[in-house]
């Protein structure tokens, strides 16, 4: 974008760039909070995959670690109450699919539409980044691929008896993640990321995702919809 270009030295120091960042940080914080969280209440939904689920929650604790440094380094205090607000819908989503043993909602949730949101948030900020928090997100990146495997991996092993609840909690919660994108663009837009570059790389890794665990390019392409347009 020309404004992007216009100013190419990012001023971390700036009230307006630390204002934004504490909504950001906090974003990406409680982000992690919620994949530990998630990842730990699966284990009671699959009991035969306690040992991998609890390694990856050990590891969304470990980054929600590097990004509260982030916020450290920069001195500024990331902003909770308005990242919990920010989640409460895909959070409310997800604990009411694990009430009803929705194994499929609570993947396409956490393992799917959480992960990609985060892959490529992660990879639009990184090149915008001060040097330290590039370190830590750069380590995350590889991290999450990872935890977007584990819910591929299970999902094409079931794909057939699970491929009607996934399209439904595709229909359900993808709306909520471009509502996410609108509310936070203002924001990115002032760390230096393009809110149409970080729609583009969600909606690549959702449906090379979505690809893997079996759908067609046609069924992709009708299930994107719904992030792209509310619907």
């Amino acid at each position: 974008m020309p404004q992007l270009q216009a100013t190419p030295e990012i001023d971390f120091q700036s009230e307006t760039y630390q204002d934004a960042y504490s909504r950001i940080d906090g974003i990406v914080i409680e982000g992690e909070q919620e994949a530990h969280d998630n990842y730990i209440q699966l284990t009671a939904l699959l009991p035969d995959y306690k040992d991998e689920l609890v390694r990856l929650s050990k590891m969304e604790a470990r980054h929600k670690k590097g990004f509260e440094a982030c916020g450290r380094n920069l001195k500024v205090v990331p902003d909770m109450v308005f990242a919990n607000r920010f989640f409460a819908d895909l959070h409310g989503n997800f604990q009411k699919a694990a009430a009803e043993n929705k194994i499929a909602t609570c993947l396409v949730i956490q393992a799917l539409i959480i992960e990609c949101f985060a892959i490529a948030a992660y990879n639009i900020y990184i090149p915008v980044a001060d040097d330290f928090a590039r370190k830590i997100t750069e380590g995350v990146v590889k991290d999450e691929y990872s935890h977007l495997n584990f819910g591929e991996v299970w999902l094409q092993a079931h794909f057939e008896e699970v491929k009607a609840e996934v399209e439904a909690a595709n229909r359900e919660n993808l709306p909520i993640v471009w509502r996410m994108l609108n509310e936070v663009e203002t924001d990115a837009h002032v760390l230096g990321m393009d809110k149409d570059a970080l729609v583009e790389d969600f909606m690549i890794q959702y449906g090379e995702a979505l690809a893997n665990i079996g759908f067609s390019t046609r069924d992709i392409m009708r299930m994107s919809v719904y992030g792209l347009t509310g619907a």
